[in-house]
């Protein structure tokens, strides 16, 4: 469980509140057929002097849609999992060996997105909040992941954190994404949106 005093962390007090403004808390639907259409993301705060996001680098793999990119930890919904915040706590463990269960605080979700790319898997992801203390810590647990990096959600406020990055199309153009540089790494994309969306409720 968590302490008494992330309990009571105005962080934290005041992204709940801010998360259960933004989106009512409608319930999590059970385990539907299309199971595999459906995946969930942690969204791992650790509270420091402000508040440091957790962020994983995917290793390279050529059947991985999101390949060497800069993401959240998550993946899809097993048919074993009795929700989808259940997905997004067992993925966060199997590849960061963080345990969201023990130590952490359930702070809200965001809304559920899709991918924007016809070349991306048709999937609804649902992020889920959560907060720890500051000394959580997490680490590679699987090799689908290559870094985990922790980021102050101050740095990524700042201007020279945003920027823009090209990325090749099937007709051999490029297209320009607004981004984060994190690690001189950018952070684009789906990710890219839950943080942005992120970012407006911790203003």
């Amino acid at each position: 469980m968590f302490s008494h005093s992330q309990k009571t962390d105005p962080q934290f007090k005041a992204l709940a509140k801010a998360l259960s403004l933004y989106s009512s808390e409608e319930p999590i639907s059970p385990v539907m057929p299309d199971v595999q259409l459906q995946a969930a993301v942690s969204v791992v705060l650790r509270s420091s002097v402000g508040l440091d996001l957790l962020l994983v680098k995917r290793a390279h793999f050529d059947r991985d849609p999101w390949s060497g990119h800069m993401a959240l930890p998550g993946g899809r919904r097993d048919p074993k999992d009795i929700d989808l915040q259940h997905t997004a706590i067992r993925e966060t463990m199997e590849e960061t060996a963080l345990k969201l269960g023990e130590g952490s605080q359930y702070l809200g979700r965001l809304k559920a997105l899709k991918p924007k790319s016809v070349r991306l898997p048709k999937l609804t992801i649902t992020p889920f909040v959560f907060g720890v203390g500051k000394h959580a810590q997490a680490a590679v647990a699987s090799p689908e992941i290559n870094q985990v990096f922790w980021v102050s959600l101050d740095e990524l406020h700042e201007r020279e954190s945003q920027s823009y990055v090209e990325i090749p199309m099937p007709d051999g153009q490029k297209q320009e994404f607004p981004c984060y540089m994190v690690e001189e790494e950018p952070v684009w994309g789906l990710t890219y949106r839950i943080i942005s969306e992120l970012l407006k409720l911790c203003t």
